[in-house]
């Protein structure tokens, strides 16, 4: 029978155990008292079909109509054991695949860790990272659908009170399964530094190796035996990582670095033409080489003054358990962003995913509070290929201020430049550049009740007298909030001055004016979250940390429940 059902039995065995103990007459469980917590998320979407906006053509719009994905966490904690189990439910989804549609159901996660004395021993599947990331981390990010959590064994040695040792070795899961590529890796951490000295360092070394499975080795072969002669190369089963990273403090000074280097490995370029053996040139091929990371952040906090600084450079470090993966399926990796983290909508829209080929950046932030009332916020963030080729530039400015406990007001602009052939695959698709300037209002009628007024417009640069892309939006939203429970918005983003033909007018020389209207009703009780919405929405890029994936045009409800225990 299939382990994961015997871990379940045992969880709920322990778990009913320790209840009928803790209702007994007189028990006495004063060094035998386990901890059971957990939490539920769950959302579910009905699709109502709306040709106009592309929210058309996939399973959910055409028949199904309903989908939902679920997640549920319990873990234990007992005896000197930490335990945990997560049922997953993926009903009718389009979060995997935006153009498909995803049904399965069953144990997603399972993991039993114990100390014994310095030695820590975990195996299921286990989320870690070395570094900033750059050469392994598992970790979950479920807006992405990512999963990436190690399924296998960790070892983790206190060397002493400053240093720390681990290894592990195990496949990357997939879904409900795993992938057939074997991975394993060691790091050490440390902590150098006395109370005597306000100088300190926490340095660290970390090594990654995946070998390929024989099925994905054969496909590459397969697909390499149909490259041109010039375009061939002997791929290899085995991959190293490494890094080196340190933080270095002094003061109000804090200074992070981090070097990594990756043995030659087959990649996909999507920027590399090819000529099959029947002649035919096309986009994209196989390469192979060794790659590199070097990243680097500055930061200074005193006074009122907050400043980082931050650099990178990339170049061939595309690190996968399988090079037939693509987008953010089978990544082994994470490589920080540089840019910053944009939450208002209309700033959001145009979002820099990482480049692993090659590409060289740096960002400034500052903050500073003039008083406790006022503050002012810049952010310059530039990104371009290894050729020097602009793929991303963001200006932003905020300024933020609060009169006594009444109202408070964020205000500001952003400036973008987004290369759309890079980051949206559209061939020969000019250089966007946007001006949005937006506004927050705040104001609080009492310790309860509130009112949040929020103004967006993006103004688009013009192609040959066409606005680029979808054009000009204004976005508007008005959020009504009664704590402890109660918060309503309603909010709209209107092309108002359209650039692309909608998608049931291409072709037609029709651009339409449209409205993308959206109501939400959240209600809060105690640990539980509900949320009722009407949404009719564009599509999209959504990032997480520099990792990206499409949103699809949606129109429809969603509902989800969050809960934690």
């Amino acid at each position: 029978m299939n382990p994961r059902f015997w871990l379940l039995l045992v969880l709920l065995t322990v778990f009913s155990q320790t209840v009928t103990a803790q209702d007994a007459e007189n028990e006495q469980t004063t060094n035998n008292q386990g901890r059971l917590s957990g939490n539920l998320s769950m959302n579910g979407n009905f699709f109502i079909r709306d040709s106009a906006i592309g929210a058309a053509n996939t399973p959910q719009y055409d028949r199904q109509l309903f989908g939902a994905d679920s997640w549920l966490n319990l873990n234990y904690q007992n005896w000197g054991f930490d335990m945990g189990i997560r049922f997953d439910m993926f009903n009718n989804s389009n979060l995997l695949n935006p153009t498909s549609s995803y049904s399965d159901l069953g144990i997603g996660r399972w993991y039993i860790s114990k100390k014994i004395n310095k030695l820590g021993i975990t195996g299921g599947y286990i989320y870690d990272i070395i570094g900033s990331g750059i050469i392994f981390r598992a970790y979950e990010e479920r807006p992405l659908a990512i999963d990436q959590a190690l399924y296998g064994i960790r070892l983790t040695y206190d060397i002493n009170e400053n240093w720390t040792a681990k290894a592990f070795t195990g496949r990357q899961k997939q879904q409900f399964g795993t992938y057939a590529s074997v991975l394993r890796g060691a790091a050490i951490d440390g902590y150098i530094g006395s109370d005597s000295s306000s100088i300190s360092m926490a340095p660290g070394f970390g090594v990654v190796a995946r070998t390929l499975d024989d099925g994905s080795m054969n496909n590459l072969v397969a697909t390499l035996n149909t490259y041109a002669k010039t375009d061939v190369f002997t791929p290899k089963y085995n991959t190293y990582a490494m890094s080196f990273y340190n933080t270095l403090s002094s003061g109000p000074f804090s200074w992070y670095m981090e070097g990594a280097y990756k043995s030659a490995d087959a990649f996909v370029d999507p920027f590399q033409e090819r000529v099959t053996v029947s002649g035919d040139t096309v986009v994209g091929r196989y390469v192979q080489g060794e790659g590199s990371v070097l990243y680097s952040s500055l930061s200074f906090a005193k006074a009122g003054l907050g400043l980082t600084v931050e650099g990178k450079r990339t170049k061939n470090f595309d690190f996968r358990t399988s090079p037939q993966e693509a987008a953010s399926r089978g990544l082994l990796h994470y490589i920080p962003p540089m840019t910053r983290v944009n939450t208002y909508r209309l700033l959001a829209r145009y979002a820099a995913a990482t480049q692993f080929v090659g590409e060289q950046a740096f960002q400034v932030d500052a903050r500073y509070a003039l008083t406790k009332k006022l503050s002012l916020s810049a952010n310059f963030s530039n990104i371009t290929n290894l050729d020097n080729e602009q793929l991303y530039r963001e200006i932003f400015t905020e300024i933020y201020y609060k009169y006594k406990r009444k109202w408070t007001l964020t205000t500001g602009i952003q400036l973008q430049e987004y290369n759309q052939e890079v980051y949206y695959g559209k061939p020969d698709a000019p250089l966007l550049e946007t001006i949005t300037p937006y506004v927050d209002f705040l104001y609080k009628f009492n310790s309860k009740t509130s009112i949040r007024l929020e103004s967006q417009y993006m103004n688009m640069s013009k192609d040959h007298g066409i606005r680029s892309d979808y054009g000009n939006w204004v976005f508007a939203l008005a959020e009504f909030t009664l704590a402890p429970h109660w918060a309503i918005t309603v909010s709209d983003m209107y092309n108002i001055d359209p650039g692309k033909l909608s998608p049931a007018d291409a072709g037609t020389g029709k651009q339409d004016k449209i409205h993308y209207p959206r109501f939400d009703v959240y209600y809060t009780y105690h640990a539980n979250r509900f949320s009722l919405s009407y949404v009719k929405q564009v599509e999209g890029i959504v990032c997480s940390g520099g990792i990206c994936r499409l949103e699809p045009a949606f129109s429809g409800v969603k509902m989800s429940i969050n809960s934690t225990f």
